[in-house]
């Protein structure tokens, strides 16, 4: 993960976003009863994009799992093993719960009550790291300053239990002040890096800024193992020529990395249409 070339794959879409990720893949609601069936496809689908030619660690580092996903299998075999074992692709898990309403220009964590039993089981089942995703709307300093501390407050508990937190302070792309969140962003957490102690490891997950190489000082500070993107909406293209000018972040890309594919797709056509987005990606995070 600290000096692997290629990307990390978000493969973590969960109840709320399961749906539309679903729909993009051409499986509508009227193609699902309920809940369960609805995970079931979302699983087939991944499990699809974990098996495919393209995904494995020639280009692909890492991948964040859906809770559920973490529980499943893949031909019998834990999701979590096939990807380090058979895939050389390091599993990370989403630990968080959602976003509370925005107050202050933020959307905070809702509270996670079974956080280290959660972790605890992630550790067993080979998980390398988490995942936790807040959300900056406007620029709002007391806001920012919020959202990275409770970011920060949760990785600490992640590196208790031997795992590596991915933080993740999304900053909406449509936001009329994007550039100015990412100011105060980077001031924030450069002050909450510099405190942690020695050798506690973290990951950032950030929004493409507006400013490129505006976060190339944090990716070489001593506590940070990498600094990945998130593509927040944009499509693969768009992504991946603007993660192309921060040679310091490489992609975590969920919409990006499935976009065009469809569950009706030949394997044929869905690994070539998997494997040239993941060509792109790959290509953006390592120029």
């Amino acid at each position: 993960m600290a000096t692997g070339k290629g990307f990390v794959a978000a493969l973590d879409q969960s109840g709320g976003s399961t749906p539309k990720a679903l729909s993009l893949y051409g499986v509508e609601p009227s193609d699902y009863s309920g809940d369960a069936e609805m995970f079931q496809a979302m699983h087939d689908m991944r499990a699809r994009i974990i098996l495919a030619d393209d995904f494995t660690n020639a280009k692909v580092l890492g991948a964040i799992l859906f809770e559920r996903t973490m529980d499943e299998t893949i031909n019998g075999k834990p999701v979590a093993q096939v990807l380090w074992e058979d895939r050389g692709v390091v599993p990370f898990l989403k630990i968080d719960k959602g976003l509370e309403d925005e107050a202050n220009g933020v959307q905070l964590l809702k509270p996670m009550p079974e956080l280290e039993a959660l972790l605890a089981r992630a550790k067993q089942a080979g998980i390398f790291g988490t995942k936790e995703r807040s959300v900056i709307q406007s620029a709002n300093a007391a806001g920012i300053a919020a959202v990275v501390a409770q970011q920060f407050e949760v990785a600490k508990t992640v590196i208790s239990a031997g795992l590596v937190p991915i933080i993740e302070p999304e900053v909406n792309i449509h936001s009329d002040t994007k550039a100015e969140c990412e100011n105060m962003l980077k001031a924030a957490l450069e002050t909450h890096l510099g405190a942690l102690p020695a050798g506690e490891m973290v990951i950032l997950k950030l929004t493409i800024p507006e400013v490129a190489g505006l976060y190339e000082s944090l990716a070489d500070l001593p506590n940070v193992l990498r600094v990945v993107a998130l593509s927040g909406g944009y499509s693969t293209e768009e992504a991946s020529e603007r993660l192309g000018r921060n040679p310091k972040m490489i992609a975590s890309f969920s919409r990006a990395l499935t976009e065009g594919l469809n569950v009706k797709m030949t394997d044929t056509e869905f690994n070539a249409a998997l494997g040239a987005n993941i060509e792109k990606i790959y290509t953006a995070s390592i120029a």
